[in-house]
């Protein structure tokens, strides 16, 4: 069955900077040998993330690039895709846009803003997986 988890943010570290907890997720995400999907709101967000995964960790390269930049978009193992590019759907799906993930994946990770005034919208999606028959999951971070 299909996954849906939630990732509140609550460390000072993740308000602050709240792309350090998605680098942390596809950190996670490439360990496990988990090949990753990253949805990035926006042309800018897909940079900013890109430029974060190289300076991120010192001990740990997490193979990534931004999707439609490289010929080797496949053979990437964390891939970034702002809204223009069309990429398949991978196993694990990090979503950082306002929509649902609809489509074909085992799990799917949200990330919801410390902002409680942002929440409104994830709330609503949770509904929408549920009503999809996803299992659901939410963690404090």
């Amino acid at each position: 069955m299909p996954r849906a988890d939630f990732y509140l943010i609550q460390k000072p570290r993740f308000r602050e900077e709240p792309l350090r907890l998605v680098c942390e997720l596809a950190r996670k995400a490439y360990d496990a040998n988990l090949w990753t999907l990253v949805l990035a709101r926006d042309t800018a967000q897909a940079e900013a993330l890109d430029d974060l995964l190289w300076a991120f960790d010192d001990e740990a390269y997490i193979p990534h690039q931004i999707a439609g930049r490289d010929e080797e978009d496949e053979l990437t193992p964390v891939l970034i895709v702002a809204p223009e590019h069309d990429t398949p759907l991978r196993p694990l799906v990090i979503n950082l846009r306002d929509a649902p993930v609809e489509g074909s994946f085992e799990r799917v990770l949200e990330v919801v803003p410390a902002d409680e005034s942002a929440r409104g919208p994830l709330r609503e999606r949770w509904k929408q997986y549920q009503a999809r028959g996803l299992d659901l999951k939410k963690y404090d971070m």
